[in-house]
């Protein structure tokens, strides 16, 4: 038991380094989780739940300060080309992308994001906002508002903030 939390803390100490920018006071579980790490900007004061999957191979990431992921949050910063007619959608390239097909996806801070929530590319999710469990994210969502649903949609304002 105490190898296993010594393991977890260097693997968190030597991955933390990974990402493209990085606060103070983050907590996540790399040893379960997937994350494209030169594509993620956190800020500080996170923590990111276990078995997250944060993956942006051409977009970024950005995250605020004071962000709470419950487990299994997945975000995916890009999408694939399907307007190609006549061909396999695995024979094109990352080169022949579009802008369009590859968006950052932004957290500006201050968020709470439910269990199992799937957020896609090109969304900001607008500070104070508290996002439900379950939810898929395809669109921006406003600033201190909860949030949920398949799709993921504006259910009240915040008042107590």
């Amino acid at each position: 038991m105490i190898i296993t939390r010594i393991y977890r803390r260097i693997l968190s100490f030597l991955k933390i380094r990974q990402f493209a920018k990085y606060g103070s006071n983050i907590f996540f579980c790399p040893w379960n989780s997937q994350f494209t790490y030169r594509n993620i900007e956190l800020g500080n004061h996170i923590s990111i739940g276990a078995h997250a999957d944060f993956i942006a191979t051409r977009s970024k990431i950005i995250i605020g300060d004071h962000v709470v992921f419950a487990p299994k949050v997945s975000m995916r910063g890009g999408d694939h080309r399907v307007d190609i007619v006549g061909r396999f959608i695995d024979t094109i390239k990352d080169s022949e992308k579009l802008p369009e097909n590859d968006l950052d996806i932004i957290i500006e801070g201050d968020n709470w994001i439910g269990m199992n929530v799937t957020i896609l590319k090109g969304v900001t999710i607008g500070r104070g906002t508290i996002v439900g469990a379950g939810s898929v994210v395809t669109k921006n969502l406003p600033s201190y508002s909860i949030c949920a649903g398949v799709p993921c949609r504006f259910i009240k304002e915040e008042i107590f903030r």
